[in-house]
């Protein structure tokens, strides 16, 4: 366990610094050193895109989206030039950053976007990227102005274009703004979006690595994921492996801390941080009081409560162990006073709005649990409705669906009613409204008859 102690950011390195959004601000800093030095040393032979994927592989960089997979390995799955033939190969930075309880892109992207350009320009060229695009969130409108801009000046200052430093790479970046559909962050919905159809995932195989985009092979990397390749080749594949907590869990990380907290942010720190280290470097819990519990990587992580949480690792496997997800790293507190059925409710809320309706279990599914949910906040529910609610979600979830919505939608509701079972309890007790009875078949024959005799139809 090396590299867990406090260090100077390098992520956020520049966040603060005057006009830090300006080309010339980030070349002062040393910006585009590395996408220079690759570029010199290309027709020498010194570098390869095969040293630039290696090096990524080596360093142990994990997808900084949700799916925590290897970036490396993950560009390894493009076919080379001689299986894939004239197809191009598209990269795809996913900057539709939609999960609730994570915002560390949006300050990457408003603060220090030529740091994504340049992650953009050095995994292109490992992965031989012609035409790279940013798909942006929709409702992000300042922080695409800002990345059009940033895209404008390298063009201008000849960092990106044709025959790029005179090196003989051609490389262009475009900005393209989504609808606002949280489903377009799924890697395959936000495909098809960017193909101009509707935002709804793709079955898999082909995986996109080798038919994505328009039928071409296509990689889809989060924005922190490839801030990090630029750091990578700046600095070295075993100064990102020894910042972390060990090998599957390595480099700086970008953590959002929100809800009852003293000081919501974004914060960096090595991966793997202990649970007690993030909190304090936000300020602990809200006014003193006592925590309650934990929703580690977005809303659709499973939550944990102060028992469970207590010296986790936050990283990918320190997470898994404690049966929750480290996901986006979207850490939302909440503190005693927080009503958990009220919270899920919101939550649920949530994602029935957002399904893109192309599942059934989906579709259906998530509008009936916050149906379910708002009955009980709202003092009608029912003793069985808990035990039915557990029982609908475990038929939404474990593959029946062709993405990972339906089980991120039932995430906070299975978690919720199990671990704070005594506070919905607590609201169905209260309950206004009877059990419901069910009638005897002869009862209901008798009423279909009654009900057809006087010209009723159902």
């Amino acid at each position: 366990m090396s590299g867990l102690s406090p260090a100077p950011p390098v992520l956020l390195a520049r966040i603060g610094k005057p006009n830090s959004v300006s080309l010339d601000s980030y070349v002062a800093d040393g910006g585009y050193a590395s996408w220079k030095k690759v570029l010199e040393g290309v027709k020498g032979g010194e570098w390869t895109p095969a040293k630039v994927t290696d090096m990524v592989k080596a360093s142990g960089l994990r997808g900084r989206g949700g799916a925590g997979f290897p970036c490396g390995m993950k560009w390894t799955f493009v076919p080379t030039k001689e299986k894939r033939g004239d197809k191009p190969v598209y990269l795809l930075c996913n900057a539709d950053e939609s999960e609730p309880g994570t915002f560390k892109d949006r300050l990457l992207i408003e603060k220090d976007p030529h740091q994504i350009l340049e992650g953009m320009m050095l995994a292109s060229f490992a992965l031989d990227v012609k035409h790279a695009y940013i798909y942006i969130r929709g409702e992000m409108v300042h922080g695409a102005e800002i990345l059009d801009k940033a895209v404008a000046e390298a063009h201008e200052k000849g960092f990106l274009g044709t025959d790029v430093l005179g090196s003989g790479v051609d490389l262009t970046i475009t900005v393209h703004r989504g609808a606002g559909a949280y489903i377009c962050g799924e890697e395959t919905a936000l495909i098809e979006s960017l193909e101009g159809k509707r935002g709804h995932p793709r079955i898999k195989p082909p995986f996109p690595a080798v038919s994505g985009a328009w039928g071409c092979p296509t990689v889809v990397n989060n924005v922190e994921t490839l801030s990090c390749v630029k750091h990578i080749v700046d600095r070295g594949a075993e100064w990102f492996k020894g910042v972390g907590r060990n090998e599957k869990n390595t480099g700086p990380k970008l953590y959002c801390v929100s809800g009852h907290v003293e000081k919501p942010g974004v914060y960096e720190a090595p991966t793997g941080i202990p649970w007690e280290e993030l909190l304090a470097l936000a300020g602990g819990v809200r006014g003193g009081r006592k925590l309650k519990a934990v929703i580690p990587g977005g809303s659709s992580a499973p939550m944990l409560t102060a028992a469970e949480i207590a010296g986790v690792p936050m990283d990918f496997d320190g997470l898994v162990a404690a049966k929750s997800m480290f996901g986006s790293a979207g850490i939302i507190v909440m503190d005693e006073t927080t009503d958990i059925p009220k919270a899920v409710t919101n939550i649920a809320k949530f994602y029935a709005h957002e399904s893109c309706g192309q599942c059934t279990p989906c579709r259906e599914g998530t509008p009936w649990l916050l149906k379910m949910l708002r009955r009980i906040v709202n003092g009608e529910g029912k003793k069985s409705d808990l035990d039915l609610l557990l029982q609908i979600s475990n038929q939404m979830g474990n593959g029946m669906t062709i993405c990972v919505f339906s089980d991120a939608a039932i995430a906070p509701v299975i978690s919720g009613i199990t671990k704070f079972r005594g506070e919905f309890e607590a609201y169905i007790e209260k309950s206004t409204k009877p059990e419901f009875e069910q009638k005897a078949p002869t009862d209901l024959t008798n009423e279909i008859a009654d009900r057809k005799a006087a010209g009723i139809h159902s």
